[in-house]
């Protein structure tokens, strides 16, 4: 059984012209971006509110005090 390895043609001999593969390569880079966008704000999300930065120590603060059951306009007996 004779092994057959295809050779890819050369830029030159391929039938798309540039502008196509221009196009086409901007956008698959703006395809690539766009799903990466979710990640990179989950990243960067991570990164202000851990438990051991400011605003992660008064949003886990806050948390606390609004869910303690407590409200000053209601009675405490």
């Amino acid at each position: 059984m004779p092994l057959t390895i295809s050779i890819p043609k050369p830029p030159d001999d391929l039938p798309v012209e540039r502008p196509a593969r221009q196009a086409t390569a901007i956008a698959l880079m703006s395809v690539g971006t766009l799903a990466a966008i979710p990640f990179l704000l989950k990243l960067a999300a991570g990164c202000l509110n851990r438990a051991d930065s400011e605003r992660g120590s008064r949003r886990r603060l806050s948390s606390i005090r609004g869910d303690s059951g407590y409200h000053s306009d209601s009675d405490a007996y």
